[in-house]
């Protein structure tokens, strides 16, 4: 096996057997991996539920038997997580969680398997796997399996209530799987809607679901189903309120349409799938019922940062994903009419977001009927020609302090003005990219 090689299966299941086997417990894998196992899926971790025995007690023997470290282990819940090479497992006790109507932290007890399994979100995760290898179903799953079905193992309301955050996991599984939702979810997610606000789930939670609802392959299917359960308007409004907007032009859809046909035109990058999803999210405020939107982009571009901050995610995603917002129409707006020097101020102006903002722009156009996407062919190859100008033009040539010695002044806003003034004469192309050609220019230029 390679350093960098997965565990095989075998050997995962032979080091459990031997581990349960020592103690005295009954383990299995469940969940995730099973399903995925049986649909022909990558899936490399494994969730292991341990009955009649200490789940912590195997983690600790099994962690032992694979040259592994010691588990990390959360006592209160019973679980523990034992790493290996390209794997995580994760060991629990059979049990029953549901959390109270205002608390993000569940109620845990100890249980039966089969009261384990009932539990559980969905049947399609309710699959066990025995340490020989075999495949058990006790709760009708593959059933719903092969009718690509998500069904909740009990009534969905209890399901839900639960751990409310299983509506958006729901939601999930269906974008990253290509199953449907049993006709009783949408419903029961329309009546709990509330139940996913905080303090119930935290944001950090919901952000992790809307993550891979983004990067799955149906990002589109995912809002839709979103919009439908009445779940949109609680975890992103600004979203929502899209629907309803009209566009004109060459738009063939509402701003909320518009929006999630770019979300699924652009790579299944996060940042860029989260500059599609909020790139619009300032037409609404800023309609002015004939048509036009102007600022939404700026507007736009500090609602998607709020929304970001609340949903806590990171500064440098935040900052990211604004700033493709703020910048979403410069290539829209391209016309072979552009100077070098305004190819150069958008390679410059979006440093190294460019990539990303030319895919947002490519998405932006192919989500509307917009004649002429072979423009953007035309920017890219200008683009890709400024940008491998050397020396380059896009880099700052000169100091503050240069600046301040070449002109005998102090500091103060007249040296950046200045400063900026020389980076925007080398952009447009009036002087050389080389610094002394800049100094000599000042010594010229006493009044710039």
């Amino acid at each position: 096996m390679g350093a960098h090689q997965p565990v095989e299966e075998s050997r995962l299941l032979d080091l459990l057997k031997r581990a349960a086997g020592e103690l005295g417990a009954t383990a299995w894998v469940v969940g995730g991996y099973v399903r995925d196992k049986l649909l022909g899926r990558s899936h490399l971790d494994l969730d292991v539920v341990v009955e009649d025995g200490d789940s912590l007690a195997v983690a600790r023997r099994f962690a032992a038997l694979a040259g592994a470290s010691p588990p990390v282990t959360f006592e209160r819940f019973g679980t523990a997580q034992v790493t290996l090479p390209g794997r995580l497992v994760e060991f629990v006790t059979a049990r029953v969680e549901s959390y109270a109507p205002d608390s993000r932290k569940p109620d845990v007890r100890q249980a039966t398997l089969d009261e384990d399994l009932r539990r559980r979100d969905f049947t399609v995760n309710t699959l066990l796997m025995d340490l020989d290898g075999n495949v058990h179903d006790r709760l009708g799953a593959r059933h719903d399996l092969e009718g690509r079905v998500l069904r909740t193992p009990t009534d969905p309301e209890k399901t839900f209530t639960d751990d409310p955050l299983r509506m958006l996991r729901g939601i999930r599984f269906a974008a990253e799987l290509g199953f449907e939702l049993a006709p009783d979810l949408l419903p029961a997610m329309r009546r709990l809607r509330s139940r996913l606000a905080p303090p119930v789930i935290s944001a950090e939670r919901i952000a992790e679901e809307l993550r891979k609802m983004l990067v799955s392959p149906r990002p589109k299917g995912a809002f839709e189903l979103l919009d439908e359960a009445d779940l949109l308007a609680v975890i992103l409004p600004e979203v929502a309120a899209c629907k309803g907007v009209a566009q004109t032009g060459y738009h063939t859809h509402d701003v909320f349409g518009h929006t999630l046909l770019a979300v699924e035109a652009t790579p299944p990058d996060l940042l860029t799938r989260l500059g599609a999803l909020f790139h619009d999210v300032g037409k609404p405020s800023t309609a002015k019922g004939d048509g036009t939107f102007i600022g939404h982009e700026e507007i736009g571009a500090a609602m998607a940062k709020a929304a970001l901050e609340r949903l806590r995610f990171s500064q440098r995603e935040t900052d990211v994903v604004s700033r493709l917002v703020r910048l979403h129409l410069r290539p829209v707006f391209y016309r072979s009419e552009w100077t070098d020097g305004a190819v150069r101020r958008l390679a410059r102006d979006a440093g190294p977001l460019l990539d990303r903002l030319m895919a947002l722009a490519r998405a932006d156009i192919a989500a509307s009927a917009y004649p002429e996407p072979e423009k953007l062919d035309e920017l890219q190859a200008r683009l890709d020609a400024v940008r491998a100008e050397r020396p380059s033009r896009l880099q700052p040539l000169i100091t503050g302090e240069e600046i301040m010695r070449a002109l005998g002044i102090g500091p103060g806003p007249e040296v950046g003005r200045i400063k900026q003034k020389l980076e925007e004469l080398v952009i447009d192309g009036e002087l050389p990219p080389e610094r002394q050609a800049l100094i000599d220019y000042l010594s010229e230029h006493q009044n710039l």
